[in-house]
């Protein structure tokens, strides 16, 4: 399995933004294209309904030693064969969550300002997502908080920082070159019209 260190590019499945049926189909085009982690959204599914998916996708990122994360739902990491999950500021504690998931398991924290990542350091996650960069229909509720801060989180927090939130091809130079290492990508990769070649071309860049 990949390791997280080397994770660059992190993609997401978010069923906000396709059919069930396209789920594999889409996997493997992101997974062609060099997405270093994939994760599983399916923020109005039940876990009963999110538990087939995950057997389904779980194998898919095995074949090419991705890290398959469940957005929420630890509990079902060791049903399903995922590698972890991820939580939310409002969801259960990392400490829960890798209870739950089991000791072995991934489990990625959200934060949302510099003081939450320094923080997250606290709660012992193995990566945090930080974000939203830019204003981003998946979280509408939240403020972007914008480049100024990511050079100073990757030198205050040792973890991987997964920078996420509005981030595209088209401005990811930029957020490059703000100091981000590593990447969130949703919309921009599951509306692409060649989902596989999107991917490779955000992998250049962070390469």
């Amino acid at each position: 399995m990949k390791n997280l260190s080397e994770c660059r590019l992190y993609g997401i499945l978010d069923l906000g933004y396709l059919p069930v049926t396209e789920l594999e189909s889409t996997a493997r085009m992101m997974l062609d294209g060099g997405v270093d982690i994939l994760q599983l959204r399916a923020k109005k599914s039940s876990a009963a309904e999110i538990q087939p998916l995950a057997e389904m996708l779980s194998p898919v990122c095995r074949s090419f030693n991705v890290p398959f994360i469940l957005n929420d739902h630890p509990e079902l990491v060791p049903l399903t064969g995922a590698d972890g999950a991820h939580v939310g500021q409002d969801d259960l504690t990392v400490a829960r969550a890798r209870e739950l998931a089991g000791p072995d398991a991934l489990i990625g924290l959200s934060t949302h300002s510099l003081a939450q990542a320094v923080e997250a350091r606290q709660a012992g996650p193995d990566y945090i997502g930080f974000g939203p960069l830019f204003a981003t229909p998946t979280k509408p509720d939240y403020v972007p908080v914008g480049l100024e801060d990511i050079r100073a989180v990757h030198e205050q927090v040792s973890l991987p920082v997964f920078c996420i939130g509005g981030i595209k091809l088209e401005n990811l130079p930029v957020v490059r070159a703000a100091g981000a290492a590593r990447v969130v990508i949703v919309s921009g990769i599951l509306q692409a019209a060649d989902v596989a070649d999107y991917c490779r071309k955000c992998r250049a860049l962070l390469d």
